[in-house]
């Protein structure tokens, strides 16, 4: 089992930034990939980003691209979601997700492990 704890969502000011942090515990050796994950009311849930356990891989969805930074610290277990000029429309609840495969899922389904959310509300 791998445990997800995120952490650092807020309200913040359109054009503001927050980091979001995802902990990973447990057989975190089994993890190939890291993503997340954000829900709005009323909408579905999205794929936003993803990185590769080692680091090397990521992936963005178009919305957030140039804006949003995934990282990953090893030292620490730790994922984490750098969001820059923030938007009214990035407003949802995060979710932190960690899968199995090398291969991406960004699909809202299927993963392995889901953190529990962290809210993020962006004013205008």
């Amino acid at each position: 089992q791998v445990q997800l704890v995120e952490s650092g969502g807020g309200l913040v000011q359109a054009g503001g930034s927050l980091r979001l942090s995802c902990a990973a515990s447990g057989r975190t050796f089994s993890v190939g990939t890291m993503g997340w994950f954000r829900q709005a009311p009323g909408k579905e849930r999205e794929f936003v980003a993803g990185i590769s356990w080692s680091g090397d891989n990521t992936l963005y969805a178009d919305s957030v691209k140039g804006r949003f930074t995934i990282s990953r610290d090893s030292a620490k277990n730790t994922v984490y979601l750098q969001m820059n000029s923030l938007k009214s429309e990035d407003t949802a609840n995060y979710y932190c997700t960690a899968d199995r495969s090398v291969f991406w899922r960004t699909g809202p389904d299927n993963h392995d492990y889901w953190g529990q959310g962290t809210q993020v509300t962006v004013s205008s």
